[in-house]
């Protein structure tokens, strides 16, 4: 197949959780034959941090202004098998409306911040990436989240299909690693800076790290206010390129998830980072929310404290032995379920059922006009 993705960006990771997403998922695509085109706007935060500028599995096409990309996309959508907008896309609503309105067999839409698209179109009509009344025109609605929003989805805008296209991890890059002096911690963090994140890592990490002074602590990622006062155990990346991520976990003891609001509230959303992290071989900590359990097993998968003191207590009561014994089971669980070979799969089957389903619905309206 070839297909045409319109996507927050792919060349830079940086402070942009869409990018690995993007990544494992076309990156395995490309292996199974498929050539992919990404659009992608060239914003000046990317533009001065592109970790990956020429990837070599898809065609990016950057761009500064729609309408001067516009009949290049147009053209791109008039020849493909399956269109695809992605969540937070700058141009996303102009570019709804050409997927929509083009031939593209199949029109599919990949939701990467489904609580946050459905939370705001409760409340008004348009996020700053889609419409609400552009949904109903999809083939498929690819969802970040699965769990009982699904039904929500299809049922509120009148969507055909909504199915789960959680994120994933290549098992060639993310594997456990020797540990490296440069990551080496007892527990580490990796996340860009979020408002509504902040109270749970300051609970579970920065006051963990304050009751153990004797031990190491990092927190990597871009955007935390310099205000923050960070105890002096706990050292700082500011951002890590992705080909150090197995790396980092595979030099932490442990470490933390910890999921936005939005997603905690709707539930069955696993961050990539439990999947990477996981597949490292890591042991993971994490806040928790409906449907973790469906992902990993507590207590043998992944580790859930309360509150702080339980995170100290796994710091200091669990043994090597009990730590690695999680970290493989973890690791075990992805392989079997999350590689990106088995979400490239997922993808197939969702396109070809469509397919499908509208070729039976062209045969009968043929018959039907026939009698």
């Amino acid at each position: 197949m070839k297909i045409v993705v319109f996507g927050l960006s792919i060349t830079s990771s940086w402070g942009n959780g869409h990018a690995t997403t993007f990544r494992a998922l076309f990156r395995a695509l490309h292996s199974r034959g498929h050539k992919i085109v990404f659009f992608e706007k060239d914003l000046e935060w990317y533009a001065s941090n592109r970790d990956l500028p020429q990837p070599d599995f898809c065609q990016v096409r950057l761009y500064e202004d729609w309408e001067q990309i516009r009949p290049i996309a147009r053209r791109a959508l008039a020849n493909c098998d399956v269109a695809m907008v992605g969540s937070y896309f700058p141009d996303g609503i102009a570019a709804m409306t050409e997927m929509l309105e083009s031939a593209a067999p199949v029109k599919t839409f990949y939701d990467i911040d489904t609580p946050i698209t459905i939370a705001t179109l409760r409340e008004q009509e348009r996020t700053a990436y889609v419409e609400a009344a552009q949904l109903r025109g999809l083939d498929v609605y690819f969802s970040f989240t699965g769990g009982p929003m699904l039904r929500e989805i299809e049922s509120r805008f009148g969507l055909r299909e909504a199915v789960p296209l959680y994120c994933s991890f290549d098992p060639e890059r993310y594997h456990p690693m020797p540990a490296s002096r440069r990551y080496e911690c007892d527990l580490s963090y990796m996340g860009t800076y979020a408002p509504d994140r902040q109270p749970r890592i300051d609970q579970l990490l920065v006051e963990v790290a304050r009751k153990l002074p004797d031990k190491k602590f990092i927190v990597a990622g871009p955007q935390y206010p310099k205000t923050i006062k960070w105890p002096s155990n706990l050292r700082r990346i500011t951002h890590l390129n992705p080909r150090w991520h197995p790396h980092f976990y595979s030099s932490s003891r442990f470490t933390l998830n910890v999921t936005r609001q939005d997603m905690v509230k709707a539930g069955y959303s696993p961050s990539v980072r439990l999947f990477e992290a996981a597949a490292s071989g890591a042991a993971m900590i994490s806040d928790n929310w409906p449907g973790l359990d469906t992902f990993f097993k507590p207590n043998s998968e992944i580790l859930l404290p309360a509150n702080t003191e339980d995170a100290v207590r796994y710091l200091i009561e669990l043994s090597d032995h009990e730590r690695r014994f999680i970290g493989k089971n973890a690791m075990e669980r992805v392989l079997a379920e999350h590689t990106s070979e088995q979400r490239a799969t997922e993808f197939e089957a969702a396109i070809t059922a469509r397919e499908s389903l509208r070729k039976n619905i062209a045969a009968e309206t043929s018959q039907t006009l026939i009698a």
